[in-house]
């Protein structure tokens, strides 16, 4: 889907630390979902089929029954797609310079947005219940000062793993620069 060789605006010696995407369980949930509000119907039809039968012959109901499935059974296909699509292309990306979130909004709509890792503030995972926790999966926060104040990564794997990478980065990434700054200094070409 995405070719992490080419980030937008990627600078030469930056690079790919983490590319994440929400956790396998969301998905589960639309699919379970999904079965659910098939069997209802289709059960509810099964043990009514006497009744049922007789008004799939009628000239008149047996259309517009079948016309009303029809139309149920493609919504709840549109439904689970959209939901796929919003699961699937969900992203954020986590370089030794900065953090991108790309969030799927819809079908045809996708917010990208971009934060230098000299902004972060704060970084704080939480993991929600005992399925979260048994699954080791939950939520991300970076903090910043910036117009977007929180970024948020939803239900991804091991969220305090991923909240000690950004730390570590952001540690590594205030350390380069200002030794940068400081030689700069030095040398006379930069003032502050």
């Amino acid at each position: 889907m995405y070719d992490l060789k080419q980030l937008p605006n990627q600078k030469p010696d930056e690079h790919v630390v983490m590319f994440l995407r929400r956790q396998w369980f969301a998905w589960a949930a639309i699919i379970v979902a999904f079965a659910f509000m098939i069997a209802v119907p289709t059960g509810f039809a099964i043990f009514f089929w006497d009744r049922v039968g007789v008004w799939l012959q009628h000239p008149i109901f047996g259309p517009v029954i079948t016309m009303f499935a029809s139309m149920y059974v493609l919504c709840l296909w549109l439904f689970s797609f959209l939901e796929f699509t919003d699961y699937y292309l969900d992203t954020w990306v986590i370089t030794n310079d900065r953090i991108i979130n790309i969030e799927q909004k819809g079908l045809f709509n996708r917010v990208a947005s971009e934060l230098h890792l000299a902004a972060v503030q704060d970084v704080t995972s939480e993991v929600y219940g005992m399925v979260g926790t048994f699954f080791d999966f939950g939520d991300v926060y970076v903090q910043t000062a910036a117009e977007h104040e929180r970024f948020e990564f939803k239900s991804i794997d091991h969220p305090e793993k991923v909240k000690e990478i950004i730390n570590k980065m952001v540690e590594e990434y205030k350390e380069t620069h200002a030794k940068n700054i400081v030689a700069a200094m030095a040398d006379g070409t930069k003032t502050i």
